[in-house]
Formats: C-alpha cells, structure tokens, sequence
C-alpha cells in the first residue's frame, strides 16, 4: 500500500488478487498471471509487431490494476516512475487501452520486486 495510487480500497484488492507473490518464479510470472503481458502472433519466419495483451489471466486482477492507473492519471504524481512512465505513452499518442495495459505491467513488475525484497529482509523466523 505504499506505491502511488494504491490506497485503503485497492490495496487489499490487489493483495487478495495477487496472493503469495513467492509462488511467481519471475517478474513475467505475475504479468502473465494478471493477463497483462503482450502476447505472441508468430509463425515460422511470420512475427507480427503490434500484438493485444493475452488476457490470459485473472479479470478481477486487471479491474483492480485498471483502477489503480485511473488513479494515477487522476492525481498525476510526478515523482511515480509508473505514471511517468504512462504519460510518456499517453504523449507518443499511444491509444488508452494500450498506455493502461503498459502501465499495469510496469507497476506489477515494480511490486513484485518491492515485495520479494520485502520478504528477503524478514528474519528467517517470520517468513512462511
């Protein structure tokens, strides 16, 4: 609860969501989890450039992801790496779906480092 845009609302949501982030092997773990990861349309010598999200993966987790980037475009912090990141998006002309979607996929990577590194500062005693 302590990144920008996540508050008393959300944060448990995405919590709850997410649930035990050490279950993921890798940052492009949770992404996929949460279905915010580009997809792949390719064939042989055949690769396409602009491919949609997978959405392979939970709904209620991209909502919640979803909510959290309207509140960042909403309070426009600019010390945020995420909403900065989205701005650029938003000025290169990208379409909302697809600056939303990179957003989302950068806070979760931010998140899950944040958290693995949360987790390898506990004392052995407390971890699970």
């Amino acid at each position: 609860m302590a990144m920008k845009g996540v508050g008393k609302s959300l944060g448990p949501q995405l919590m709850a969501e997410i649930g035990d982030v050490s279950r993921f092997t890798h940052k492009g773990a949770i992404t996929a989890f949460a279905g915010v990861d580009p997809g792949v349309n390719e064939s042989g010598s055949y690769e396409q450039k602009s491919v949609p999200a997978s959405k392979r993966g939970s709904g209620t987790l991209r909502k919640t992801l979803f909510q959290v980037m309207d509140v960042l475009i909403k309070t426009k912090p600019q010390d945020d790496p995420v909403y900065l990141f989205m701005d650029k998006k938003r000025a290169q002309g990208k379409p909302y779906y697809v600056y939303m979607t990179a957003g989302a996929n950068k806070f979760l990577r931010i998140y899950y480092g944040r958290v693995k590194e949360y987790l390898a500062s506990l004392p052995k005693s407390e971890q699970l």
